[in-house]
């Protein structure tokens, strides 16, 4: 029996370290097209094998959906503006140089590759990466320290922190951009009762939102190199 609890009670940290070397090898380029079509088969098979339900981790419509949807628009709007007209440029005038989105200039002008774009974030982030790091990451990371208020702020922050490294290609000041980013996306699942319906939504508008803007033009970084 003791030993049964000491292998349960390592669970999570075993499997915070598969994560975390995922993410790891994503960040080093050994990672094909996106890190979320590896993060999320591996949470698959761990709540297979817990024989945990995919609600254990946010994921499941909420009551009143349509309210969390219209908050969720809203909320990604307000998101993507903060960052492209405050935070963005005081992150960048800290570190002396933009983050470096160059390798998404291709959108500017192009519908076809804006939809392409649009399509493809709403999979890969929206729910990809709020399932991954949002909705399995903090829980792991909470259970580890015994999923207290205080433990939820601790994996708020770690997640957060794990997030803006998942996106180093952008450079220092993509890094702590994306970081916070997440934990706004964070602060948004927890204000919801950790469902994860209003960051998934915040999420995916927020991106929408940038790809327009990347296809008009209109958005900080495109340079190449960031500059």
């Amino acid at each position: 029996m003791h030993e049964g609890v000491m292998i349960k009670k390592a669970n999570p940290l075993l499997e915070i370290a598969i994560f975390l070397a995922i993410v790891i090898a994503d960040s080093i380029g050994l990672v094909p097209i996106s890190q979320t079509i590896f993060l999320v088969p591996f949470i698959w098979v761990v709540l297979r094998l817990r024989k945990e339900p995919w609600s254990t981790i946010g994921f499941v419509l909420p009551a009143g959906t349509s309210k969390i949807i219209v908050l969720g628009v809203f909320a990604g709007i307000f998101l993507e503006l903060l960052a492209v007209y405050v935070t963005t440029p005081l992150i960048s005038g800290a570190f002396g140089v933009e983050p470096d989105y160059s390798e998404l200039s291709e959108i500017q002008g192009n519908i076809q590759l804006l939809v392409l774009y649009l399509a493809l974030s709403w999979v890969l982030a929206a729910f990809g990466e709020e399932i991954c790091f949002r909705g399995f990451l903090m829980k792991r990371i909470a259970q580890v320290f015994g999923e207290t208020r205080a433990a939820w702020l601790v994996s708020l922050v770690l997640a957060s922190v794990l997030f803006g490294w998942g996106h180093t290609e952008q450079g220092v000041s993509g890094w702590v951009q994306e970081g916070l980013s997440g934990f706004l996306l964070g602060v948004l699942f927890l204000a919801s009762r950790k469902n994860l319906a209003l960051p998934i939504v915040a999420h995916g508008v927020s991106n929408s939102v940038a790809f327009v803007l990347i296809y008009f033009g209109n958005y900080p970084g495109l340079g190449a190199g960031g500059a």
